[in-house]
Formats: structure tokens, C-alpha cells, sequence
């Protein structure tokens, strides 16, 4: 196991109160829970904090919609949430709301102490205004004349405001993220952020809405004609819950964060926004930030407007709570994208659940109620050739202690996958050892005892690996073994003998039983029209719309080719071609692999966060073995290659026209 931290302080973002919780919620939280489980398990003090965001604008036009006041819409929506973490099996420490006045205390101390050092000042603001992201934006910043985040309609606002001087701490804070390559995690993120600051002149952030057009949110206390912009109230949550300006001592003990879990779509406010705000404050940074990926349904992203969210609740209610935190945390490699389809949950859940881990589960205790009168077994005296039972336990072992480092770098899907090697190990060992052959020979009971005793050791040490992500069914299967404590200890996890012969053991039934598609019902084929006979008539022979060989096409044919905006998130070279670099870009709803011809031109790590343009409806191509699913545009003359870019800050997959 790796070297364990002192502490370990785990966060989720805060979540809107404006409708009921989905699938990302669910991922992120359930996320947070198996890290801050894991180090429980390794006896590391352990805080893990997630809540509810009950301010903005957002949240007063669900409560107008709803024909209630925005408090009661609060306290209606959090509900929802809290009973979904109950029925997800999160064990957070703390449950902030920001409505509680324990934060919104701390959020006018602080901006109180800001104003009183001049690092909030007050100014008029002319642009325009995005409701959905609560976020200003200038004329540059629009996207077709809409918001460049979420594409809706933006407000021409003309109005006095007040300010937070962010811009002053521009190359600071480049500066910060350079000198610290764990701050911004994945790496491909902190090169987003290092873009956006350095391709762009930061402007200081407006923290205030004038009650006149928001009345909900946490009043200045230099100005009770203003509330506080939702995100400068939202982001102190991180450092109110652990006491920063009520408990010193509670404060010291928890700060600096260990991990501020979030999704990508909110990186900027997070990697930007927030080490501002903190170094103006004078508070420690955090010790990293980690952006994870979007669900996807196929290729397509979550969202409320194609109504193709995924309800947790119709998931956990078919296939059980544990099921659902298997396949999120072991489908997603963290940073990336993952799809969310019946097919690949079944799939998953019948191959790594069903017939790996709870058939092996059922063996091994199946046997042992055979072979050994329903009691663990005792392991073998010398003189028994122990050989393949020593090369399970070392490989269950290896599983075992590379966990810990995975963990540490965030590959929670990797760390999953070495477990289940380690199960499938066990299935392989018994297949080959075959404790029902032997059974049938004089002489080799004590054999028998020493192979059942060692597979479920192995089978225990599984178990304790898996407990953070499915603490329920691995409680159900470590009493099945005869366990009597709650939970796992890795302390003792790859000491071998911990299993108590003579212990009773039990058959807890089938642990994953298999699961089915289910099936949709086909809609009945609409009846093929009657054919009509037509009478022939003489048609002219339509001319070109331009002289053959002219070289032009039409406006449909420009129409038929997709351009977007895409962020190259890895590059590296192609073996055997000098010219080609094999891309990994962000379209903003999947991830996609380019083959370019720019290796001449481009360093691969030169690339690292550009957002280039990309035609994104190619037919994919294999060059030189390697498939190619769209081509990017660049400009050449003699020599001299450019790739082509927009002009200003941009979000991947944006369309070009």
C-alpha cells in the first residue's frame, strides 16, 4: 500500500436546489464517498463535505415557476438530495446549505474584510448577461450572439455593480499553476486553464447583483441594495463548512483541501476564480482540483431538453445500490467522458458481478459448506505441496498493492480492474486445482482445506479492496466468510491467516444475480403505401447548376460538412512516420482520435490545450494502421504550416459557420 496522508479532506460541488438530482450528482458523490472511504479504511482522519447551492437567479425562477417563495424551494429540492445520498450509501461528514447562517456569516465577514482592503470596489458594467450560467459576458465572448457556454440567450445589461479586482492576480496565478503540476488535475485541464490565461487579458469578476433585478442571495454588507453574486457565495461553502472565521482550530485541522471533486464544465470558476479569491483572502490553496468528464447516452451528452438523463432511482430500484456505484466507478476513467446505455451497465454488471465475483463467491462457500461442514478450514500443515496456492496469493497481493498508488493518482477505474483480475485469478486457481477431483481421492483432505482456506483469504482481501465503492453487498459477503467486525482494516489487509478456522461460515444466496436487457416493445410497422401507377412522362434532362470542371460546389455541399471547435487533450507520435501525430481531442459532448500530418510543424507538446478547427463528420480513415475520425484545418504556404484557431475564448464543440 502506498504511503498514506495525514489527513484527507474530500469535497463535492455544492449542488443547485432548482431541480432534482441526476446522474452526474450521483457520479460526483458517490466519487467522493469511495475516496474518503478508502482512506477511512487506512485509519486517515477523514472530512467529507458536500451540500446544497440555495442561491441565484436560477433558484428564484424555479421557486416563481413553482408559485412559491425561493426558501421553500430550497427546502423542498434539498430534500430529494439528502434522500438520495441516504439511499446511495454516502457517508459525507458534513451537509452544507448556504442558506444556513453559519455560511452566510462567513461570506459577509469576508467580503466585508475585501471591500475594507480595496480588493472589491464599485463600478458601472455594460455587456451582457447569461441567466442559465449567472455570468457576464462581452460583446467578444458571444457565440452567434448567444452565451458561449450553455448556447442561450443572453441580456444586454447596463447597470452599477460591484468588483472584485481578479485581474491583478493574472500571472500570479499562472505563475502558481506552473510551480505546482498537481494543483490542476488531469494535467490536460491545468493546460486548459494556463490557455485561457494567457491567451486572454483576465477581467475582475463582478460579485453583486442589484436586488432590483435579484432579490434572492446573500445581502453586501456595505450595501443592502445588493446580494452577492452566486458563485463568490457558492465557493467560500469549502472553507465556512471547516470553520474558517468561526472555529481556528476546527480550521487548521481540515485546510488545506485535499481534493475539490468537480466537473469539467465548471473549471474555470474553480481554477480561476477561486485561487483568487483564496489568495486575496490570504488562505492557503487547495492541494488539488480534479475534473472529471460528462455521462454521455452514446455519444451525446446529458440533458434535461433530449430527455436523456438517467434517473438513479429507475437504476438502483432494477439493479441495487451497489450495482449502480460499481459500473460509475468502474466505467469512467477519470478526466474522460464515459457512456451511460442499458447495454453497457448489463454488460458489465452480468460479466464483472454476475459471473465473476459472485460466482467465485459462491464456490468458494459452496465448497466449504461441502468439504469442511460449513466451517473455514483449516490451513494445511507442512509437508502438502502448497505451490499454487502461494502464486494465488501473490498475485492477489500484487492486486492488492497496486490499489493504493492508483488511488493516490486517481485511476479508480484502473484500481477496479486489478481487483477483478484478482477475482478472476481465484476462478482460474479453482478451475485448475479442482477441490471436487481431489475430494473423490484418500488422502487429501487436508489438501482440500488448504485450498479452499487459501481462496477465501484471497476472496476476503477482494472483498476489503471493494468496500469502499460497494460497502453493502462486501459487509454481506465478508460475514458470509465468517467476519464478525463491521468493516475492513487494511492494516491486516495482505497478512495471511486472518480468516478464523472452525468459524462458521453462511450462504448469503446469489450476491449479483444475472440481469437481462429489457425488452422494448417494437412499434408495429406501418403499412407499405399502394403503388399507384403513374402515367410516363417526357422529362428534360436537368442541367448542371454550374459548367462542368468549374471547380465550385453548391451551398448544400458546404452545408453537409460539420466544423467544430475541439481541444487537443493529448498528442504524441505515430512510430514508423515522420510526419503524422496521433491527436486525443474534446468535441465538447465525446472525445475523438485525429490523425494529423503536422509532426514537422508541431512539437506533440506544444499542442496541449489549443482549440483548434476540426471536421467533425468525416468518414473515419486508418493512416498508416491508425483510425482517423475527422480531419483538422490548417493553413500552409511553402514551408510554413499554421493550424487554424477561433478568435477568442471558445468552448469545444462549437460549431463553425
Amino acid at each position: 500500500m502506498s504511503e498514506k496522508p495525514s489527513k484527507y479532506y474530500v469535497t463535492t460541488p455544492i449542488y443547485y436546489v432548482n431541480d432534482k438530482p441526476h446522474i452526474g450528482h450521483s457520479y460526483t458523490t458517490i466519487l467522493a464517498d469511495v475516496l474518503a472511504n478508502y482512506h477511512r479504511l487506512l485509519d486517515v482522519p477523514t472530512h467529507f463535505l458536500t451540500g446544497t447551492d440555495e442561491h441565484g437567479q436560477k433558484v428564484q425562477q424555479a421557486a416563481d415557476a413553482n408559485g412559491i417563495t425561493p426558501q421553500e424551494q430550497c427546502d423542498q429540492t434539498v430534500v430529494r438530495f439528502q434522500e438520495l445520498w441516504k439511499r446511495l450509501e454516502i457517508t459525507h461528514d458534513d451537509f452544507i446549505r448556504t442558506t444556513e447562517p453559519r455560511h452566510k456569516t462567513v461570506v459577509q465577514e469576508t467580503l466585508q474584510d475585501l471591500f475594507d482592503r480595496d480588493e472589491i470596489y464599485r463600478a458601472e458594467y455594460e455587456g451582457w448577461y447569461c441567466v442559465g450560467c449567472e455570468r457576464f459576458f462581452t460583446e467578444k465572448d458571444l457565440l452567434d450572439g448567444n452565451c458561449p457556454e450553455c448556447g442561450r440567450k443572453v441580456d444586454s445589461i447596463v447597470e452599477s455593480n460591484y468588483f472584485f479586482r481578479m485581474s491583478k492576480y493574472q500571472d500570479w496565478l499562472i505563475k502558481y499553476i506552473e510551480d505546482h503540476p498537481g494543483f490542476i488535475q488531469p494535467s490536460f485541464r491545468a493546460n486548459e486553464t494556463l490557455g485561457f490565461l494567457k491567451n486572454k487579458e483576465l477581467q475582475d469578476l463582478c460579485i453583486s447583483r442589484p436586488k432590483s433585478r435579484l432579490a434572492w442571495g446573500i445581502e453586501l454588507p456595505f450595501d443592502q441594495d445588493f446580494v452577492t453574486y452566486v458563485w463568490f457565495d457558492a465557493l467560500i461553502n469549502y472553507i465556512s463548512a471547516v470553520g474558517y472565521r468561526s472555529n481556528e482550530e476546527q480550521f487548521k485541522q481540515w485546510w488545506p483541501c485535499s481534493c475539490h471533486l468537480i466537473g469539467k464544465d465548471i473549471l474555470t470558476t474553480h481554477t480561476v476564480y477561486w485561487p483568487t479569491m483564496l489568495k486575496a483572502m490570504g488562505v492557503e490553496m487547495p492541494q488539488s482540483i480534479f475534473a472529471h468528464g460528462w455521462w454521455l447516452t452514446g455519444r451525446t451528452k446529458m440533458s434535461k431538453s433530449l430527455g436523456n438523463v438517467v434517473n438513479p432511482m429507475d437504476m438502483i430500484d432494477r439493479c441495487g445500490v451497489d450495482a449502480f456505484r460499481y459500473f460509475l466507478i468502474a466505467e469512467m476513467t477519470l478526466g474522460q467522458d464515459a457512456s451511460f446505455t442499458e447495454e453497457s451497465f448489463v454488460k458489465r454488471y452480468n460479466s464483472d458481478l454476475a459471473n465473476d465475483l459472485g460466482n467465485v463467491t459462491s464456490r468458494v462457500l459452496s465448497m466449504i459448506s461441502r468439504y469442511c461442514d460449513g466451517k473455514m478450514p483449516t490451513p494445511a500443515p507442512e509437508g502438502i505441496d502448497t505451490s499454487m496456492e502461494d502464486a494465488l496469493w501473490k498475485d492477489v497481493v500484487a492486486a492488492a498493492e497496486s490499489m493504493g498508488p492508483m488511488i493516490s493518482d486517481m485511476k479508480l477505474d484502473g484500481s477496479v480492474a486489478a481487483v477483478m483480475a484478482g477475482v478472476r485469478k481465484i476462478n482460474v486457481y479453482l478451475q485448475e486445482r479442482a477441490p471436487w477431483s481431489l475430494a473423490k481421492e484418500e488422502g487429501t483432505e487436508a489438501q482440500i482445506a488448504h485450498c479452499l482456506y487459501t481462496a477465501a483469504e484471497c476472496l476476503r482481501v477482494c472483498a476489503a479492496l471493494l468496500y469502499p465503492v460497494m460497502p453493502a453487498k462486501m459487509l454481506e459477503l465478508r460475514t458470509a466468510l465468517g467476519m464478525s467486525d463491521a468493516r475492513p482494516h487494511l492494516g491486516r489487509l495482505i497478512e495471511f491467516g486472518v480468516l478464523v478456522p472452525g468459524s462458521e461460515i453462511s450462504q448469503p444466496g446469489a450476491l449479483f444475480p444475472r440481469i437481462e436487457l429489457e425488452k422494448k416493445e417494437e412499434a408495429p410497422a406501418a403499412p407499405k403505401p399502394e403503388k399507384k401507377k403513374q402515367e410516363k412522362k417526357k422529362t428534360e434532362p436537368q442541367k448542371p447548376e454550374q459548367p462542368v470542371g468549374d471547380g465550385l460546389i453548391t451551398f448544400d455541399q458546404v452545408m453537409a460538412v460539420s466544423m467544430k471547435t475541439a481541444v487537443i487533450l493529448e498528442a504524441e507520435r505515430i512510430e514508423g512516420a515522420d510526419k503524422l501525430l496521433k491527436l486525443q481531442v474534446d468535441l465538447g459532448s465525446e472525445k475523438r482520435q485525429i490523425v494529423a500530418g503536422i509532426a514537422l510543424h508541431y512539437a506533440p507538446e506544444s499542442l496541449i490545450g489549443k482549440t483548434i478547427v476540426v471536421v467533425a463528420n468525416l468518414k473515419p480513415a486508418k493512416l498508416r494502421g491508425v483510425e482517423s475520425q475527422g480531419m483538422l484545418l490548417a493553413a500552409s504556404c511553402g514551408e510554413t504550416l499554421k493550424l487554424v484557431t477561433v478568435d477568442g475564448e471558445i468552448g469545444p464543440g462549437a460549431a463553425v459557420k
